[in-house]
């Protein structure tokens, strides 16, 4: 069994504090995704069989394509029937299971022409990050209690060949679900988007907007251990006291402050780098107060995910005359082939306590639209988990 969070915040009604983890090691990852040219597959879309109905497990799957906002009733739950195991196959009990900000933009029923990942179908079995248990096998790579992680189905528990998926390794005292987390696509988002883009120096003014979500929070942490000064910008009181918890120096309300009144008054120095997590309004006013040669990381636009109007950026006289480097990424397709680097040191930075981990966690797979409605509405501190099963 694995250790204990740092910290956790139970949408069901309970959680606990906990002191963070002291063990270094390091994860070598094989293969997170398989890509192809420009866009990304994910190769664990349930290989069930359905030749026997040996049991049923419960599914998630996508009613309708949502209009605006995401509702619940976008969401329908329906039972799978798993059959026996063939040759190769195991049986993996999903364990948790990831809700994440760019699924927003797979809901939908075309996509601008080379979009970097394949759209979910209405009907289907969802998929996102997850975590599970081998319960079954007849694999001689994964045993029965063996830990993996890998893109899942949304579904209680599936079948797989192994397509995908990568064992966990032993001995490494964090929580499973951080290898959907500060070990996983958000920590490695952040480490690669801030680190390479960025480049931050010591002494330099970081800003970083969604501070208090999944991404934001790590980029932060690792900014003060480049020995920089950090602003962090959240939508909650509650946010920016944890942001402070955990190092950030200056931090901003963006429902309730003047964010470009605030940012003159919070870097008076102007601003070096910018991790961009929002677009529209607030990197206008971040952006207008970089300084030359500033670096903008581009990671997200959750401002429009939702289909409001995407009116950024608009600040092209400011980037030209100021000298300003502004890239965007796909972290899977840009840095994939250096997961191990980044899990590597994350996992060091984790195990120490110089990176500390938040997670909201919602219980049970009936929950999942749930858990994903309340992601943007803002409800999450840091990585928003679903636990599906102990």
């Amino acid at each position: 069994m694995l250790g204990l969070p740092h910290r956790r915040l139970f949408l069901g009604g309970f959680g606990s504090n906990r002191k963070a983890p002291s063990q270094t090691c390091c994860l070598v990852v094989e293969k997170y995704f398989e890509i192809s040219h420009s866009n990304i597959a994910f190769p664990v879309r349930a290989s069930v069989s359905h030749a026997a109905k040996m049991s049923q497990v419960k599914a998630v799957r996508l009613a309708s394509f949502p209009q605006g906002n995401i509702k619940t009733t976008d969401f329908s739950i329906s039972s799978v029937d798993l059959g026996d195991l063939s040759a190769g196959q195991f049986l993996v009990k999903t364990l948790f299971l990831s809700v994440d900000p760019y699924m927003r933009g797979r809901m939908r029923e075309s996509a601008p022409k080379g979009y970097y990942i394949t759209l979910f179908k209405k009907d289907e079995v969802l998929t996102g990050g997850g975590v599970g248990r081998v319960v079954q096998s007849n694999n001689s790579n994964f045993a029965v209690g063996d830990l993996v992680s890998g893109f899942f189905p949304w579904q209680e528990q599936f079948v797989s060949d192994g397509s995908g998926l990568q064992k966990l390794p032993s001995g490494i005292n964090v929580p499973a679900s951080y290898y959907i987390g500060v070990l996983g696509l958000p920590g490695m988002t952040a480490y690669f988007g801030f680190l390479d883009i960025c480049n931050p120096q010591p002494n330099e003014t970081v800003v970083v907007s969604s501070a208090a979500g999944a991404v934001g929070l790590v980029v932060g942490q690792i900014a003060k251990i480049k020995g920089c000064r950090v602003v962090g910008i959240a939508g909650s009181d509650d946010k920016l006291a944890y942001l402070k918890s955990v190092g950030f120096d200056e931090v901003i309300n963006y429902k309730t402050d003047d964010v470009a009144k605030a940012l003159a008054e919070k870097c008076p120095k102007g601003v070096d780098c910018y991790f961009d997590n929002v677009g529209g309004a607030v990197a206008d006013a971040v952006i207008s107060q970089m300084n030359a040669r500033g670096r903008v990381s581009c990671c997200g636009s959750i401002s429009a995910y939702s289909g409001g109007p995407d009116v950024g950026p608009r600040q092209y006289a400011n980037i030209v005359v100021r000298s300003l480097k502004v890239q965007g990424f796909i972290v899977t397709r840009d840095y994939g082939h250096r997961y191990p680097e980044g899990i590597k040191q994350m996992t060091e930075w984790v195990t120490s306590g110089q990176v500390k981990s938040e997670e909201t966690v919602v219980n049970g797979i009936d929950n999942m639209g749930q858990a994903l409605v309340e992601l943007f509405e803002g409800k999450n501190t840091g990585k928003m988990v679903v636990k599906i099963s102990e």
